[in-house]
């Protein structure tokens, strides 16, 4: 791995380069634009230069660049703020003869790119070293040192003279080329490692690299490595040259099977340690990164196109991938990953996509922290169900080898379910809404095997909860009259808590509750104002799927049943769901444990998408008026076909009539 990038490959394909050039007054920002222009130092220089194009054929990488000159005086302060806020890299100068101006770069420009969250690297240039006096000189390192601790932008420092035409073009290479090469993004300056997402990002290189899977690039391994990434093969002596280097720093760098990751690893390290930024972002491109290390949109599948009332599932082809994946990565054998190999399995990921909400909490895990078969398989349910395009991605991450777009599927819509009294579905989506301290919480624990919580904690933001479902046993009758059960598909089951203060937000959206299979409401069955709260919420919630036409079955929860009703709670309860047309209230006691096969039923509600779907009076009225009006155009309807046939007989008997005469 020698390198020699080609431009195209170590620029990424970035269109050019706009560079902008600022600081106090007479620190020779123009005479430095001008010189590096056309080679010349001006004797008469504008106060301000327009924008200024670099000849392409300066600098390796042959990417445009654009100079911007700026002004500091307070009159030309907008359009200061917004060249910088347009620019891709900025060159801070201060005059070498006078340090007030040096000064100005910690006190003032740096602070207010920060204060202008301006998040693009800054090169700071020393003009005018000419003018300086040798016999007072303090070395640039001693100078900038403090200032490059406080300011990690700082990518790199330089002094230059454009009167005696000293380092004026690596002034806007490397101002150039920490754009197309940043550092921060693979290197830690401060610790001196690898960042670990460029890390991860190399590992999985590696990985499609080593066609054998032995965990080493043997040496056609590394040819055909170097051939991909540069255009040029490796001479025999140069592998032995990088392994050679590689084996002197760090002797499990290299073994009998070739170059291992602990040693490609270390060539990348020590490249960027050399400056040589280029050899490693031409790696990185040439396997689909950008610069935020994850793989480049043109390498993902396009977004799904479906309606809102469509979900997104795993397909069999994928399903068996992630159980192949699951064993793969069960070091141990004990049915479960542990904390350690989940992050094995995701380090080839620019992250664990599970370690933040709403994946971090939303399955059951076993006694020692670790992820089950069915837990493992419910989160990426859970992802697919939310963010399938993030789990195409984390696919393609982890080794999924054939198209990524075969492992999601559409499923059909809801409204269409419901016509055909029946759904395709695998993984039921389920909105559980209630009031403050109706146990929404305790229910959705209980569902991931958690305890009972002894104190009340509100919830403030949506929070998933996802398991697997046994449905019911089926029962069939065969033609001898005798009888077979068989257990009914296992659904996975995704409980989806709203808080009270998000029930608003929630239906100001037409297409809200595109995605809800089943709704739930929960309240606490001793208190009235609990049932009275769950009650608008039940009618709001119905009403707007009467009106979007995303109406969907509904199941009442009276939670709370080891305390005592209120006085009315049955009558009330009883009344509601007969009026609406939706099944009794289910009685469960989440502190007892007592759920009434809750999440069974469901399940089974969802997969019978035509059934428990509440009416409110408006509804009714609504359906009672177009009933009247069909009934009224079949009137009409009947009655034209009658006096079209009566009209038709008329002319029949009136020519027969004349043909007689």
């Amino acid at each position: 791995m020698v390198g020699g990038a080609s431009a195209s490959g170590a620029s990424g394909n970035v269109a050019g380069v706009r560079i902008v050039v600022a600081g106090d007054a007479k620190t020779g920002k123009s005479s430095l634009i001008v010189t590096a222009a056309t080679d010349n130092y001006p004797n008469n220089v504008p106060p301000l230069l327009p924008p200024t194009r670099l000849p392409e054929d300066v600098y390796p990488d042959r990417v445009p660049v654009t100079v911007i000159d700026t002004s500091s005086s307070p009159e030309n302060r907008g359009r200061l703020v917004e060249e910088i806020m347009r620019a891709d890299a900025v060159v801070l100068t201060y005059a070498c003869d006078r340090l007030e101006t040096l000064d100005r770069l910690s006190t003032f420009w740096l602070p207010e790119l920060r204060r202008l969250e301006v998040n693009v690297p800054v090169i700071v240039v020393g003009c005018m070293l000419d003018k300086r006096d040798d016999q007072h000189s303090v070395s640039l390192e001693q100078v900038m040192s403090p200032i490059m601790q406080q300011f990690r932008e700082i990518e790199t420092c330089i002094e230059c003279s454009a009167l005696n035409h000293i380092q004026v073009p690596e002034v806007f290479y490397y101002a150039q080329k920490a754009v197309l090469h940043p550092t921060a993004p693979l290197f830690d300056q401060e610790q001196q490692v690898l960042r670990p997402r460029c890390v991860r990002a190399l590992k999985r290189i590696f990985i499609l690299c080593d066609h054998d899977r032995d965990g080493a690039l043997s040496d056609a391994e590394l040819n055909d490595f170097q051939v991909k990434c540069f255009n040029a093969p490796l001479q025999p002596s140069e592998i032995v040259v990088v392994k050679s280097v590689v084996q002197e720093k760090l002797r499990e760098g290299v073994d009998d099977r070739g170059l291992t990751l602990t040693g490609f690893l270390f060539l990348h390290a020590l490249f960027i340690e050399k400056g040589r930024l280029e050899t490693t972002w031409t790696v990185l491109r040439k396997f689909g990164y950008n610069n935020e290390i994850r793989l480049h949109d043109d390498q993902l599948p396009p977004p799904i196109k479906r309606y809102p009332d469509q979900s997104t599932e795993l397909t069999n082809e994928a399903v068996e991938f992630l159980r192949r994946i699951f064993a793969t990565f069960d070091i141990d054998g004990d049915g479960a990953l542990r904390s350690a190999e989940l992050e094995d399995l995701f380090s080839t990921a620019p992250e664990n996509p599970w370690n933040e909400a709403p994946y971090e909490d939303a399955v059951q895990k076993t006694a020692l922290g670790g992820l089950s078969l069915d837990s493992f398989l419910s989160l990426w349910s859970l992802m697919t169900l939310l963010d399938p395009i993030r789990t195409m991605e984390t696919l393609i991450y982890i080794g999924y080898g054939t198209d990524p777009s075969t492992a999601i599927r559409v499923t059909r819509r809801r409204r269409l379910n419901r016509r055909k009294q029946q759904t395709d579905r695998t993984v039921c989506h389920c909105f559980v809404f209630g009031p403050k301290e109706a146990g929404k919480s305790a229910i959705l624990n209980s569902f991931i095997g958690r305890l009972f919580p002894e104190e009340y904690v509100p919830t403030t933001n949506d929070r998933y909860a996802v398991n697997s479902v046994d449905q019911p046993l089926v029962r069939f009758i065969k033609q001898d009259k005798t009888h077979k059960i068989k257990m009914g598909a296992k659904k996975t089951l995704v409980l989806r808590e709203i808080p009270e203060e998000g029930v608003k937000k929630i239906l100001s959206s037409r297409d809200a509750l595109a995605a809800c299979d089943v709704a739930v409401f929960v309240h606490d069955s001793s208190r009235e104002a609990s049932w009275q709260k769950a009650t608008e919420m039940l009618v709001d919630v119905a009403s707007q799927g009467e009106t979007s036409g995303y109406e969907m079955p509904c199941l009442i929860v009276a939670n709370k049943d080891d305390l005592d009703p209120y006085l009315t709670e049955i009558q009330d309860s009883t009344r509601v769901s007969q009026d609406m047309g939706i099944e009794t209230p289910i009685p469960v006691s989440a502190k007892l444990g007592d759920f009434s096969n809750l999440f069974q039923r469901i399940a089974n509600a969802a997969m019978n998408p035509h059934m428990s779907i509440p009416e409110t009076a408006a509804g009714k009225s609504r359906k009672q008026y177009h009933r009247l009006v069909n009934r009224s155009l079949l009137f009409v309807s009947v009655g034209a076909a009658v006096a079209i046939v009566g009209l038709a007989a008329y002319r029949v008997y009136a020519a027969r009539k004349n043909s007689s005469s």
